[in-house]
This record gives C-alpha cells, structure tokens and sequence, in this order.
C-alpha cells in the first residue's frame, strides 16, 4: 500500500486552489444539464441537432467552412494526419520532438496509421521557420502546436506563423493546427480565433483543457476534409450513440469562460512574477504568454513537497497537488490559471508567497 501524499493531500483539503477552474467532479456535468429540458433530444451517431448546431458554431468560430465533434483529441488528431497524408501519398508528417502525439500516445500514430514523424527544432524551443525551411524531407502536413505546453506554454511571433503558413502553401505543406489551448493564446497575440485558424489548413481545439468540459474536441476545416474525417471517426469507434454529455459540457463552458482568457492572462502575468520574486525558484516563461507557464525550484522534490504543504495549510492556498523530479536537486510544476486564481483572498494569496520565499530561504541555508 503506497503512503499518502502530504502535498496532495493538502491539495485535497485547502479551500482555496491556485492553478484550474475548479476540482473536476460529477458536478461539472451537473452544472452544464441544469438549463437543458427534459425532452431535449440526444444526438444519435454523429447526427441530430444538439450535435449539428454545435459543429456550425464551432466552425464560424474558427473561421472554417465545418467541424465535426470527436470525443478525444488523440483521435481527431491522429486522423487529421492521416487524412493530409493519404491525399499527398506520402507517410511523413512533421513537428516539435514533445508533441502530444510523440509523448502522450503510446505511438498511436505510428501503430494504427504507419505514419512517420519527422522531428522539427530542439525540444527546447519552439518550431521556427529555419526548422521548416531547412527540413530535407517530402511531408504531407507540418503540425504547430500553439502553446507548445511541455516546454511552458511559450509561443513562435505572430510573424514567425504568417511566414511558415505562407511557405507550406508554397511547397504544398498542409498545416495543422494542435489548438488545445487556442483560446487561452487570443490574448496575447490580439488575433481572433478566426484570424489565427486562418494560417492553418486544419484546426483541433479541445473543451475540458482551459474551457473546462467534461471532454471532447472539434476537428475544423474545409467541407471535404470534414466529411473524410468523419468517415475516419466512425472507423475509430468515435462515433458513440449518444455525445450529448459531452457538447453540452462543452458548450456551456465554453459561453462561460470564453470571454475570461485576457483576465486570465493577467492572473498569470501576475503570478509569475510572484514566483520569480521568489528565492531558488523561477518560471518558464519568465514572462507568460499564456495563462499557463511552468514554476521550476531549485531544492529536491521531496524538501518542495514538504514546504509547499506547509503553505497549503498555514495559508489556506494551494499552490499545486504535485511536482515532478527534474534531478536531483530541481523540480518543478505545471500551473494554469483559470476561475479558482481570482477567488483567493488577497491577503492569504500574498501570505503563501512570503511563505514560500521564506521557506526556500530556509531550505538553501539548511541544505
């Protein structure tokens, strides 16, 4: 039997929770039905209104000609590829080493499509367009993914992607767009959804990650690459008799929080320059992009474990459920900001930081 998590459990029992919108339990769902009647009618394979009204709202969003609805992301982007791929007859698609497809998906793409990835960039850093200029090889799709999460949400200039769009259409590159957290970019680089899809020739975006839902994604583009895809998502096993729960999460968070990304935004300005104030530690970016950014600490995982659940319960503020071991000596976190950052008490939220930095001071003299 593992023991307890001392941070983790602090976590649990702090009544006030710095990164997300929120604990996900079953009353996310419940909060979304609470306007629906009765009778309203579910979707049925892939077909109904609740389901067909979305796919048209989400496709004016982003400024694209359809959408349709898929109940994972990993799927609708596997698909995505594979479709540019067939069409251009090759098996090569390119982007950054730590894509979520590379990382996060038990080689997916590889294994179910055959498909090959090409590397673009150093893991490092974000794609620039030197990468794709110099890339020696025949691709059907380069994909961007915006913010590049695993390396703290840091983003390419507007220019960079104007210029990369505009090569991949010269060299009959189709450019897809990884937009999991397109909506939390908007503010930072005061471009509309629209606007920004429009550099892209496909478009995922997903409804549980900054919006809040309880899952689900919307695959976007032109009409012929939307009906193709559609086909690929009854293949997968997407199309479930019902996605009801889903679109309706999805949609009234999505009204809920669109409109909140440029106060989030400011939150995480605000945070980490509250982090960065600290001693031993520092984010990355130093200046976010987002409202998410990685916070890195220069003491061992177990000593940060220990201080930050310390804080959690002197303050009432928990700054995190978890770190994860760089090395020996570092560690660091994924934060996000969203409704809870805003419903913390002023005077407790600067307390925790004061703690924090007093505690990390303590920790170098000590070590």
């Amino acid at each position: 039997m593992t023991s307890p998590n001392p941070l983790l459990e602090a976590f649990k029992k702090a009544p006030y929770l710095l990164p997300g919108n929120g604990k996900r339990t079953v009353e996310v769902l419940k909060e979304a039905l609470e306007h629906i009647e009765d009778q309203e009618e579910s979707d049925v394979y892939g077909s109904g209104k609740i389901i067909e009204e979305f796919q048209i709202k989400m496709a004016n969003y982003l400024g694209k000609e359809s959408s349709v609805f898929f109940p994972s992301g990993t799927m609708a982007q596997q698909i995505a590829l594979r479709i540019w791929c067939d069409r251009k007859r090759t098996k090569k698609v390119a982007y950054h080493p730590l894509c979520h497809l590379e990382i996060h998906e038990e080689d997916g793409l590889k294994e179910l499509h055959h498909l090959e990835p090409i590397l673009l960039a150093d893991k490092d850093r974000v794609i620039e367009l030197e990468d794709v200029t110099e890339l020696n090889e025949d691709i059907a799709c380069l994909l961007l993914e915006l913010p590049q999460r695993e390396i703290g949400g840091q983003l390419p200039e507007y220019k960079t992607l104007e210029e990369i769009s505009a090569y991949c259409r010269k060299k009959g590159i189709k450019l897809h767009l990884d937009g999991a957290r397109l909506y939390e970019i908007l503010p930072y680089y005061q471009k509309s959804a629209a606007e920004i899809c429009s550099l892209f020739d496909s478009v995922y975006i997903s409804f549980y990650k900054g919006i809040g839902g309880v899952a689900g994604a919307i695959l976007a583009g032109g009409e012929d690459f939307v009906k193709e895809s559609k086909v690929w998502k009854r293949r997968h096993g997407g199309d479930l008799i019902s996605l009801y729960p889903y679109i309706i999460s999805a949609d009234h968070y999505f009204e809920k929080r669109i409109g909140r990304m440029q106060e989030y935004f400011e939150q995480a300005k605000e945070a980490a320059a509250a982090f960065n104030d600290c001693q031993g530690v520092f984010t990355i970016p130093e200046m976010p992009v987002s409202n998410m950014f990685h916070v890195y600490f220069q003491e061992p995982k177990e000593k940060v474990e220990s201080l930050m659940a310390e804080i959690a319960e002197e303050t009432g503020v928990a700054m995190t459920g978890y770190v994860k071991e760089i090395n020996e000596t570092q560690c660091s976190y994924e934060l996000s900001i969203g409704d809870q950052y805003g419903r913390v008490p002023k005077e407790n939220l600067e307390k925790a930081f004061y703690l924090l930095d007093e505690k990390m001071k303590n920790a170098k003299v000590g070590s």
